[in-house]
């Protein structure tokens, strides 16, 4: 799913509980299937910035320089301006976009 697209609050805002808990039935189960998707969310982002800082990456013998890179500086300026995870994650239960099985239910 493409993150940078969703139309996910970038501050805090406050939400409506009861909006929240209509999803699951249960606040609890809202809040554990939020937690999930957002810690999701995290290592996806993690590992997309990763693989392109890598691209900037440049091996010294010395320690003490320190490179600015321009682009480098850019990319890390977009990623932190983009919506936090939490956020992302709550968008999607909000926009039913998220998936939640509970294995209880099934049996």
């Amino acid at each position: 799913m493409n993150f940078k697209n969703l139309k996910a609050e970038r501050t805090t805002i406050t939400r409506d509980i009861v909006n929240l808990e209509e999803k699951t039935g249960n606040i609890y189960q809202s809040i554990v299937a939020i937690s999930k998707r957002a810690n999701q969310i995290n290592s996806t982002l993690k590992e997309e910035l990763t693989s392109k800082l890598q691209e900037f990456n440049v091996a010294t013998d010395n320690l003490e320089e320190v490179f600015e890179n321009r682009e480098q500086i850019e990319l890390s300026r977009h990623y932190e301006k983009m919506a936090k995870p939490p956020s992302i994650a709550t968008q999607e239960l909000l926009d039913d976009k998220l998936f939640i099985r509970n294995p209880e239910d099934e049996a």
